[in-house]
């Protein structure tokens, strides 16, 4: 399965709202993933295992693996757009 991780700060607050937002819109779609918040100190840790990042905070480096903005999961504002990104990166074989 498709692992999605999400970090913030700390890995408890905004980052653990995305998340559950990013499962629910998943499971709505019946798109499979797990979804994860972390935080943000442990990000290269867990971006060996994961598929997709999504972002509270602008990154200050590259990934090898797709970013997603955060913040429109929680603004609303680009969520559309986002989650598309996220769902194509999760289903691609």
């Amino acid at each position: 399965m498709k692992k999605i991780i999400v970090a913030c700060g700390s890995g408890v607050a905004t980052s653990q709202t995305v998340a559950s937002k990013i499962k629910k819109l998943l499971d709505e779609r019946k798109v499979k993933a797990e979804v994860e918040a972390v935080d943000i100190k442990s990000i290269r840790t867990y971006i060996k295992q994961a598929d997709v990042y999504v972002a509270i905070t602008k990154p200050k480096e590259t990934y090898p693996i797709p970013v997603v903005d955060g913040i429109a999961f929680l603004t609303g504002i680009g969520m559309e757009r986002e989650l598309q990104k996220l769902i194509d990166a999760v289903t691609k074989k």
